[in-house]
């Protein structure tokens, strides 16, 4: 399990190409205290993990431009990696199936949509503990967007 160093932030890479939700999760996971990176595809997320790390991904599975299973792929590469959250509503395919998938090829934790703001926070305490705050800085600060 990759962890922050201490008193480093920890940062969420949140992979979601729904705008919507996207924004509700990062919104979710900010009030939190966490600090969230936005991914809106796959190879965004894959490009962002090849330059800097993150602590914890939460990824939806199904996306253009590189899908959550091609990320996981990519994870597995990484050392250390980071844990993941794969989110799926199953598609064609079907929701079980696909998280299935994705515990599979190394999700750490799956969650299968739609849950509740609580299901996610609880994984992400589970998995990195509560948020760390930059000394001086206040909680929840916007990580960058990753187009």
């Amino acid at each position: 399990m990759f962890l922050p160093e201490p008193n480093e932030p920890a940062e969420i890479l949140l992979v979601e190409d729904d705008a919507a939700l996207a924004r509700a999760l990062r919104i979710v996971l900010r009030r939190a205290g966490y600090q969230v990176a936005l991914a809106t595809h796959g190879q965004a997320a894959m490009d962002f993990l090849a330059k800097q790390r993150a602590t914890l991904v939460v990824s939806d599975i199904f996306m253009p431009d590189g899908d959550g299973i091609e990320l996981l792929n990519f994870l597995r590469r990484l050392t250390p990696h980071p844990p993941v959250i794969a989110m799926s509503g199953g598609g064609e395919i079907g929701v079980g199936n696909m998280l299935g998938v994705a515990g599979a090829l190394g999700a750490a934790r799956v969650l299968a949509k739609p849950f509740s703001p609580g299901q996610l926070l609880s994984l992400v305490l589970e998995l990195i503990g509560p948020p760390l705050v930059r000394p001086g800085s206040p909680a929840g600060l916007a990580g960058p967007a990753v187009p």
